[in-house]
């Protein structure tokens, strides 16, 4: 007898540049593969082509990989407002049969189709950090939020953290429903190559901590430059790897400000920076450093975190609110402004000799998010 499954749209649409949005959706097709597979929905994903490259890394069963060239953001919005029909979706949504579209960023009117739109907003960044933010690019979020609220009737945000903050912010309306999805990393292939090999390849000494993060100033990787700079004042010698891109010292005042940390206090020899590098090598430099770091000032819910739960590798991370929610007492913490509470996290105790496991098991944890995911989906 034939299954017949539900049908999802997946809405692929962000910048390559937010690795944040970029994983978040290959996380949420790949979970679906931990349900049972008489559950599995049918996944429709209407793709950014300059998203291909991270479409192919997709391995799900029962995928229909669409290449979707989005339109105006502007004109969509003004062209929905006209028909009073959500032109970013509906149309596909009549073309594909759907019975639920997920994640929507755009939602400029009520939408009168039997599909459930289910909106999802990774943080509310630019209200705690203005600064970090152009007056446009806060309008625009602004606006984006006000529409959300107005219409949707299904919210996703990924921490408690963020839905406290939704209700700090705004005035809810009372038929938006909340949905806390905590999402998880799911881990294709796990590291296999030996720690002599790793730093072998990149040049590593064989005892570091790691920092996974973009380099925005939101990020923080200053306070764990100047932990380790009092360190050394110490006759302590940390090693420090960073990924990510690097972005040009005079496209970045913080960047700057980094390289004159490690300039002024010697830490050439202690820092290392990888830049961009493959999403399996960087697994296992997570997998054999002594422990990550996540030194950010904000998060919505941390990949990063996510990616060391799935390794079973200790974090120390700054004390937010939302590290605290997603590690609970398997985090080891300190203030994000305080670069001498992180100096004495990180030799308070021999991370490499932390080899049990000390979070939820992989295939338990992945399995409850898949059944969450469902569930909001199409509950």
């Amino acid at each position: 007898m034939e299954i017949k499954r539900k049908k999802v749209g997946i809405i692929y649409n962000f910048s390559p540049k937010w690795m944040g949005g970029v994983i978040y959706v290959l996380n949420v097709v790949k979970v679906l593969s931990f349900l049972k597979e008489e559950e599995q929905p049918e996944v429709y994903l209407f793709y950014n082509p300059n998203l291909q490259r991270f479409v192919n890394e997709i391995d799900y069963p029962h995928l229909h990989a669409i290449e979707h060239p989005y339109p105006s953001v502007y004109k969509t919005f003004l062209k929905s407002l006209f028909t009073g029909k959500n032109q970013f979706v509906e149309p596909l949504i009549e073309q594909y049969q759907l019975d639920a579209v997920y994640p929507l960023h755009d939602y400029p009117v009520k939408s009168k189709s039997k599909a459930k739109l289910i909106s999802w907003y990774a943080d509310l960044q630019h209200m705690h950090y203005p600064q970090f933010f152009s007056k446009l690019k806060r309008l625009e979020r602004w606006l984006r939020v006000q529409f959300i609220l107005k219409n949707t009737r299904d919210l996703v945000v990924s921490s408690y953290d963020v839905k406290n903050d939704f209700y700090a912010f705004f005035d809810i309306p009372a038929h938006v429903k909340f949905h806390v999805y905590h999402f998880v990393s799911i881990v294709d292939t796990f590291p296999t190559a030996s720690k002599k090999e790793v730093c072998a390849q990149f040049k590593l000494p064989e005892n570091y901590f790691v920092i996974c993060n973009q380099f925005h100033k939101h990020k923080n990787h200053k306070v764990a430059l100047k932990a380790i700079a009092h360190l050394k004042k110490q006759g302590k010698t940390v090693h420090l790897v960073m990924t990510g891109k690097l972005p040009d010292d005079n496209q970045s005042a913080y960047i700057q400000e980094l390289k004159q940390l490690i300039a002024t206090n010697a830490l050439d020899n202690q820092v290392h920076f990888l830049g961009v590098i493959p999403r399996d090598a960087q697994l296992a430099v997570m997998w054999h450093a002594d422990a990550i770091l996540q030194p950010s000032l904000f998060e919505g819910w941390s990949t990063v975190n996510e990616d060391a739960i799935s390794l079973q590798k200790p974090v120390i991370a700054a004390n937010l609110c939302v590290n605290v929610e997603q590690l609970k007492s398997a985090g080891f913490y300190f203030s994000p402004h305080n670069y001498r509470e992180l100096a004495e996290e990180l030799v308070a105790r021999n991370y490499a000799a932390i080899t049990e496991p000390i979070y939820e098991p992989y295939e338990q944890r992945v399995t409850r998010a898949a059944y969450t995911l469902k569930n909001i989906l199409f509950d």
